[in-house]
């Protein structure tokens, strides 16, 4: 199982951008997704989360700017960064639990992708 992040990049204050991942390999189902990120010295924090139903939490932070929704045909979960600030620039990580059966084992494991990095110019 993998989770493939994309969307970042380099933007001026003000700016959008638009986050991906997508969920790939041999799993049941990806229950709850999400994204977190880490600025430079500080700890990884959540950023907003989002149940297979839709229910959605967000950061304070970042209330009103970022919209997460996903798709869950596609086992993608995006993240829609409006009103970009200097203080959003870190690395973003995707994240979801998925559930997998091997064999007569069912389990329900969480998964990291690998970052991906959102600097945002003042």
């Amino acid at each position: 199982v993998q989770l493939q992040a994309s969307g970042g990049g380099l933007v001026q204050a003000g700016e959008s951008l638009r986050l991906s991942c997508a969920a790939s390999g041999s799993f049941l189902n990806v229950n709850t997704m999400g994204w977190y990120c880490q600025a430079p010295g500080k700890q990884r924090e959540l950023v907003a989360s989002i149940t297979t139903g839709g229910s959605t939490t967000y950061a304070d932070s970042v209330k009103g700017r970022f919209t997460i929704s996903r798709d869950n045909a596609k086992n993608t979960v995006y993240l829609q960064m409006n009103s970009l600030k200097p203080e959003d620039t870190a690395v973003y990580y995707c994240n979801a639990d998925i559930s997998t059966l091997d064999s007569t084992r069912f389990r329900v494991m969480n998964y990291w992708g690998k970052g991906t990095q959102v600097t945002v110019s003042s």
